[in-house]
């Protein structure tokens, strides 16, 4: 080969590369920062097409249901059929039905179009990931997913004031059409990108086990969210709750025995520190969602905060985490960890128990709300690297991937449930009293994961930087989860 077609073909693949990585992070992107509106916009759906409590409940969750439940499935089909041709299907479904979502005449046509945007954000998430993964060599594979993951950030950042905006200024349903002109961006983009894997045709996507699982958890969310209007004795409430948890049994033994190709393994629950790791991680992620599900609805419909006011709210978690996440997984790094992983959740629940003593039905920004979220902020900066690098850690190199998106799928079934008994847990109604009780919720929550880390978490099986965790699951998923 000459220099001069050595120079070319270096140039060829450094334009995919760039194409590559463009198409991957405006399409994790727009999933991310549509996931992070979408709470702001809750009291002005609700004015416009009903549905109470169970309505807004069912907003959020009908998207983390198909999420959760399928997003190991997600990672197993990009290997199967190709990152490519998964990544271009998720974002085009995801763009088909976020414009469903803003034309959504009742509140039951845009449930069934956010669980539709859950499917496909399934798709999306761990493909995007394994194209940076697939295109860059290993030295090069650093700094692009440090790029993603940035950009991962600043969704975060951005969400819930552009939400908050758009809402206070045009109407809610533009915080869904605003994703169809970035969808059709990114997929002109990903017509540039060379399709670097055909699938492995000798792998067969578990779709058993995925239904096995949707079915499973879509039973206790629907009971939970009805206990309110029904209470605990109504076979509305009782037999929904009851046949989920019997197909999540069913679910276990398929995947113990029954799936030839299983999307979980479930030999890694063997291994101490990735269960542990997974339970606190059920406790966490669940005080969170309900924390700031709650958070932003008290803060609309009983402070009196427009959408933007309630989404800036939220902002300094970003902030926080942006300035000390990474200083925290160095430091775990050095010491190991299990104090930060038992540390971080009671801070935590300490910013909870701030937010439950002095929130009151007029909440002053700063002196009532900001230090009780900067409180909890701190305690998420401590513990969310550590948390995730001892998870990984606690799995092999070659399945280091499958544990990731393990952990992934756990974090948004941990945001489901406990959103969804947060109806449940307020009695049907969020008023000064509905926000105590579920701040309480919260606070008992991240106290469990505290507990955990501290007695159950040991030195990790094999070297995981923690700082390069410094997102968690918060940010899509960690840079490993695209490597299996």
């Amino acid at each position: 080969m000459t220099r001069a077609s050595s120079a070319q073909g270096s140039a060829a693949a450094s334009d995919a590369g760039r194409a590559t990585l463009a198409a991957a992070t405006l399409g994790s992107f727009v999933a991310l920062l549509d996931s992070t509106v979408v709470n702001v916009a809750l009291p002005a759906i609700r004015a416009d097409l009903g549905g109470g409590l169970a309505g807004q409940q069912w907003v959020v969750n009908a998207y983390l249901l198909l999420l959760g439940s399928l997003i190991l499935v997600g990672g197993s089909l990009a290997d199967v059929y190709g990152e490519r041709r998964v990544f271009a299907l998720g974002v085009g479904g995801f763009g088909l039905v976020s414009a469903l979502c803003a034309a959504a005449p009742t509140i039951e046509v845009l449930i069934g179009a956010r669980a539709l945007q859950g499917a496909f954000g399934a798709l999306l998430t761990p493909a995007s990931l394994a194209l940076i993964v697939a295109a860059f060599p290993a030295d090069e594979r650093a700094g692009a997913i440090g790029t993603w993951t940035a950009w991962s950030g600043i969704a975060a950042v951005v969400g819930p004031l552009a939400g908050g905006w758009l809402v206070d200024t045009l109407d809610w349903r533009w915080i869904f059409a605003i994703n169809v002109p970035v969808v059709a961006v990114t997929l002109a983009i990903a017509t540039r990108i060379p399709a670097y894997s055909s699938g492995d045709g000798g792998r067969r996507p578990d779709w058993i086990g995925a239904a096995l699982c949707a079915a499973g958890l879509g039973g206790p969310t629907f009971g939970l969210i009805q206990q309110p209007d029904h209470g605990w004795g109504d076979p509305v409430v009782l037999v929904p709750i009851a046949a989920g948890l019997a197909l999540l049994a069913v679910f276990l033994w398929w995947e113990a025995r029954g799936a030839p190709d299983p999307m979980l393994p479930l030999g890694l629950f063997g291994r101490g520190n990735f269960a542990w790791g997974n339970v606190e991680t059920l406790a966490m992620y669940g005080g969170l969602g309900v924390l700031f599900f709650v958070l932003v609805l008290f803060l609309q419909q009983v402070g009196g905060y427009s959408a933007l006011e309630a989404g800036a709210a939220t902002l300094p978690t970003t902030i926080v985490m942006f300035i000390l996440s990474r200083r925290f997984g160095e430091l775990a790094d050095r010491l190991g960890p299990r104090a930060f992983m038992g540390i971080g959740p009671l801070v935590c629940a300490a910013g909870a128990l701030w937010l439950l003593a002095f929130v009151d039905e007029t909440p002053a920004f700063f002196g009532e709300v900001l230090p009780g979220v900067v409180i909890f902020s701190l305690g998420l900066s401590i513990v969310v690297a550590p948390l995730t690098a001892a998870v990984l850690a606690d799995a092999d190199e070659h399945n280091a991937g499958i544990a990731s998106g393990v952990n992934n799928a756990v974090a948004r079934v941990a945001s489901l449930l406990a959103t969804a008994a947060v109806g449940a847990v307020v009695g049907g109604t969020l008023d000064l009293d509905g926000f105590r009780m579920a701040m309480a919720f919260a606070c008992a929550l991240l106290a469990i994961g505290g507990v955990v880390g501290l007695a159950a978490i040991r030195n990790p099986r094999r070297v995981v930087r923690a700082a390069e965790c410094a997102g968690g699951q918060l940010n899509a998923q960690p840079v490993e989860a695209g490597e299996g």
